[in-house]
């Protein structure tokens, strides 16, 4: 399958989820939680609608896992090669919060990995995308185009961390590290700040599921960066169980 020739449509389409999302941002929303406890809003759910309508329409034959759909038995997507990972609002907090933090995420994984991802983030105007063997690009909020790449990290390392689940088990790792200068951003951002040679490294020693992920994880392996578990054997997706394991994303460095 061409994937890469779905990027133009699924930016389309997770601009379209974006601008819906960037409407009710400004807006009193309420904020409901799940039986998790995890915050959810309006956004979430237009988000979603959005997407997965529109996915249906662009690949009917690709199954979808969302977060705000994520109810199919692994008696099913175990036999899901391939398949379409949303997150419609990444970094819920962040929006709650008002931070501009928050981003759209759309990924198409195959035989468990990401090969195709668009990140965009509604309040700061950006969208970063990429595929496996076209690159990684990210447009900035004036319209402009750069391509992405990882860089050789400077003398001091540049760690990217959560500004809303920095824990002690991530802190105590990052001290491990030597000489640093803390990086901090919200949600899948962490990823696409490596990706742009603006950090080098991104430890996550906390809970995340495949759909926080792997948007931004297959931005980052076109830009030439990489996902590991702590034993050093790559991130996959397609588990049955859809919490990711502790994992360090990296450009050029570790």
């Amino acid at each position: 399958m061409q994937f890469a020739s779905l990027l133009p449509d699924v930016i389309t389409l997770a601009e379209a989820a974006s601008k819906k999302v960037l409407e009710i941002y400004r807006t009193d929303f309420n904020v409901e939680f799940k039986a998790d406890n995890s915050p959810i809003t309006a956004a979430d759910m237009a988000a979603h609608h959005m997407i997965v309508d529109g996915l249906r329409q662009l690949s009917h034959d690709i199954p979808i896992l969302s977060e705000e759909s994520a109810s199919a038995p692994w008696a099913e997507r175990k036999h899901w090669y391939r398949f379409w990972l949303v997150d419609p609002i990444d970094g819920t907090k962040e929006f709650t919060g008002r931070t501009g933090e928050f981003t759209v995420n759309i990924a198409l994984i195959e035989h468990g990995i990401p090969v195709l991802g668009v990140v965009t983030a509604p309040a700061l105007g950006e969208v970063y995308w990429g595929a496996k063997g076209e690159g990684a690009f990210k447009r900035d909020k004036a319209g402009r185009v750069h391509r992405l790449n990882v860089v050789v990290p400077p003398s001091i390392k540049r760690v990217v961390a959560s500004k809303s689940h920095l824990n002690k088990e991530t802190e105590d790792f990052i001290e491990t590290l030597g000489e640093h200068r803390l990086v901090k951003a919200g949600s899948s951002l962490k990823f696409c700040k490596i990706a742009e040679g603006q950090a080098d490294i991104y430890p996550r020693l906390g809970p995340t599921c495949e759909w926080d992920t792997g948007a931004a994880h297959a931005i980052l392996s076109a830009a030439g960066g990489k996902v590991e578990t702590l034993d050093r054997k790559p991130l996959r997706y397609g588990k049955e169980e859809v919490l990711n394991p502790h994992f360090v994303a990296s450009g050029k460095w570790y």
